[in-house]
């Protein structure tokens, strides 16, 4: 679980999934939607709705847990942000590369499962990402087409 997590650390994984198509000029475009994806979902969930919600994490409410990975910079948890953009990217990524979906949808629901097993996250903080990534993906596919 810890090495899902780090997948998901500030998009790792996704940024390398873009960083190759950008390098070939026929998935240049689907690159560059994936990197406007990952600003769009870290803007409304770690820039607008963590700070609106303001809901702690577990590993914030109980001061007795000790966490296996680094401590989150963030207070708060509502929702969670490795969730909203990995499930945003793999929206985005499935609807071009149909094929590949499954491995997607699996890659971004273990980096969520990820996130309550280490004790940073409630399920409905990854409930609510995942509906939020979902709906983040559909607008971006909607404003870039």
């Amino acid at each position: 679980m810890c090495i899902m997590t780090k997948l998901g650390d500030m998009g790792a994984i996704w940024i390398a999934i873009a960083f190759i198509l950008l390098l070939d000029k026929t998935y240049r475009y689907m690159g560059k939607m994936i990197i406007i994806t990952l600003v769009a979902s870290t803007v409304l969930g770690e820039g607008i709705l963590k700070h609106l919600i303001k809901r702690l994490r577990p590993c914030n409410e109980k001061k007795d847990i000790e966490l296996i990975i680094k401590k989150p910079v963030s207070l708060y948890s509502f929702p969670s942000g490795h969730t909203l953009s990995s499930f945003a990217v793999a929206g985005v990524l499935s609807t071009y590369f149909i094929q590949y979906e499954l491995i997607f949808i699996v890659l971004a629901s273990l980096i969520a499962l990820s996130r309550i097993y280490l004790y940073v996250h409630y399920p409905t903080d990854v409930i609510g990402g995942i509906i939020i990534g979902l709906m983040c993906s559909k607008f971006i596919l909607i404003f870039c087409n």
